[in-house]
């Protein structure tokens, strides 16, 4: 799955807990697991300084493009 495809699924999970994605600070890190290509987008607060946690991050299989798991920060 091209990233954008990726996103797409990540941004729909993020919206379905109530994560306002046009309002969020988004990073995205690539890395292997088990041979498998894994997507992480982190949802984060814009205005983060003076704040800890809540941030949600989707884990997403770059090939399948299933979600392989969902993170919440404290």
């Amino acid at each position: 799955m091209t990233l954008a495809n990726v996103l797409a699924t990540a941004n729909k999970r993020a919206s379905a807990l109530g994560i306002d994605v046009a309002e969020s600070l988004l990073t995205i890190t690539q890395r292997m697991a088990n041979d498998v290509m894994i997507w992480r987008i982190n949802y984060g607060p814009k205005e983060y300084i003076n704040q800890r946690g809540g941030d949600l991050i989707v884990d997403v299989a770059a090939y399948s493009g299933e979600v392989e798991q969902v993170l919440w920060g404290q």
